[in-house]
């Protein structure tokens, strides 16, 4: 577990460029690009994520729903949680209502064919939203996740603010992300699954090689453990610290809106 405190200063040119796995785009085209990523990859969201957590995500997500400790009465906003996971587990946990938010209408189309699918058909809402600008009120919410979504954000800063904005006082930050290893050996295994196993894989399994070589680029672009913990400080959430899994393949971030 750790706590962040480093803050990185951003280039000049951060709001007119950003990054699209290693390629540099103009920051208003990559929304869309994502979005194309996504719309290729819906039907075979499950089997993306089983490809790049080899299988592993399932148990993540089990600890990561087990330190949100969804209770009756909570309402949760699952923010980039389109094909259902998370607000599966929560409602099945013991959890209250939760709102799925999502930009992507081939992602939520894929969730709401699989809750009707398992009989969950109460205390859900589908809703697409941006994560940068939230289609709801402030102080909505008693908790927020987010899993495996962040990175793929154009402006991770405005995300974290509209997560303190939507939280009531009191409110539990959680999110669930591939993050940097931290063990030398498994590092360099692990870049050799991600750049040349994972990109054959989809391109064998999926037909998609390009939008797999993107999302494991995309990991590698988003920020450490220590200086993601510090951005969402920055954004005025608090007391915020991590825990790795995985030896740092992924991370669950925690802070709580005071």
């Amino acid at each position: 577990m750790g706590t962040g405190t480093n803050k990185k200063s951003k280039p000049a040119d951060a709001e007119q460029t950003t990054h699209f796995g290693f390629a540099t785009v103009n920051a208003e085209d990559k929304a869309a690009m994502v979005r194309g990523v996504f719309d290729n990859v819906a039907s075979r969201y499950d089997l993306m994520n089983d490809l790049m957590s080899m299988g592993v995500h399932r148990l993540w997500k089990s600890v990561f729903i087990k330190r949100l400790n969804p209770q009756p009465g909570m309402k949760l906003i699952d923010v980039g949680g389109g094909t259902g996971d998370i607000a599966f587990k929560f409602l099945k946990s013991g959890g209250g209502e939760v709102c799925v938010c999502d930009i992507n209408d081939e992602m939520l189309n894929v969730g709401r064919d699989r809750s009707i699918d398992q009989g969950i058909l109460k205390g859900i809402k589908w809703m697409n939203g941006d994560a940068e600008n939230l289609p709801v009120p402030d102080n909505s919410f008693d908790a927020y996740t987010t899993a495996f979504c962040i990175r793929n954000v154009t402006h991770i800063e405005k995300a974290l603010k509209e997560a303190h904005r939507v939280l009531k006082p009191g409110g539990h930050f959680l999110c669930l992300e591939f993050s940097h290893v931290v063990l030398p050996l498994l590092e360099n295994l692990y870049d050799g699954y991600s750049f040349k196993l994972l990109p054959w894989l989809g391109k064998v399994v999926a037909q998609d090689e390009d939008s797999y070589r993107y999302l494991a680029e995309s990991i590698r672009q988003f920020p450490d453990q220590e200086t993601f913990a510090a951005m969402i400080d920055e954004a005025g959430l608090e007391q915020v610290t991590y825990d790795n899994l995985s030896g740092g393949i992924a991370a669950i971030h925690s802070a709580w809106r005071i």
